[in-house]
């Protein structure tokens, strides 16, 4: 079988990047490690120079080196990432036709997020020809948004141990997006309880004005939050009123067909297969 040719390199590559890619290609193909004299000989690349990344990548997780051999073996953080991409797309495939029938009831714009970097990260968007109207969100696939001002980023916050809400908090603050922003860590902390509470959250114009939104979490089997769901719109149609009759239930109910595709069981219906 012919392998598929590599796409053109970039005018604009970063030659250290480069570097790190050929070193964790290399060292991931020898079962044994390689030290820094088997990548020089390898690569034909400065000693000095190895030394530099590997000490870079080693200090992300990238890398790592056996205390006895001094050899460099793949990091534990790409095993993480790989995982996360391939949950990822996992949840956009189990997602996409409960997100496009969401979109069908609602008549709004369905967004799936994870976080990633104290940030929330859109992952999948759906939209109806209804939402495509005059007045457009900013949101699109691989877009990020502050944690605290969206209604799917105060979902998945609420969720968090209170000490990692601290450290984000501490690290991102809570600026302000619109007059409508939570911008006090002692409400915000209260918001998010009742978010927790209820098990949704609502962006009320605190992100973009003009634009309302609901957002409840999506489990997988362990029962941790992965991602968050919603529904956006114009607050002249996403109303206040709309929200406690429906849509928090249809985003909700949602949420929880694509936690149970991914193998999470609710805790009542645990017990009641006892």
């Amino acid at each position: 079988m012919e392998s598929k040719p590599s796409p053109p390199k970039p005018r604009n590559l970063i030659q250290t990047i480069e570097r790190a890619s050929l070193i964790l290609d290399r060292i991931g193909q020898n079962p044994k490690g390689m030290s820094i004299h088997d990548l020089h000989v390898g690569l034909r690349l400065p000693k000095g120079t190895i030394h530099r990344i590997l000490s870079s990548l080693s200090y992300f997780g990238y890398a790592r080196q056996d205390s006895e051999t001094k050899n460099y073996f793949l990091g534990f953080k790409l095993m993480e990432l790989g995982s996360l991409s391939a949950n990822q797309l996992d949840l956009r495939k189990v997602a996409e036709p409960i997100l496009r029938n969401l979109v069908e009831v609602t008549g709004e714009t369905a967004h799936m997020v994870v976080i990633d970097r104290n940030e929330i990260v859109y992952i999948d968007k759906h939209e109806t020809l209804q939402a495509r109207g005059n007045l457009r969100m900013f949101s699109r696939v691989g877009a990020r948004n502050p944690v605290h001002s969206c209604a799917v980023g105060k979902m998945l916050l609420s969720l968090l141990p209170e000490e990692q809400v601290d450290r984000i908090i501490g690290e991102t603050g809570l600026p302000q997006r619109t007059s409508n922003t939570i911008t006090s860590l002692a409400r915000f902390k209260e918001h998010l309880k009742t978010v927790r509470n209820q098990g949704y959250a609502i962006d009320d114009e605190e992100n973009e004005r003009g634009i309302r939104c609901v957002g409840a979490p999506v489990f997988d089997e362990t029962g941790a939050a992965v991602a968050a769901i919603s529904v956006s719109g114009p607050t002249v149609r996403v109303t206040k009123r709309l929200i406690a009759d429906s849509l928090a239930k249809e985003v909700m109910r949602s949420a929880m067909e694509i936690s149970r595709r991914l193998g999470f069981e609710e805790p009542g219906r645990k017990e009641g297969r006892k």
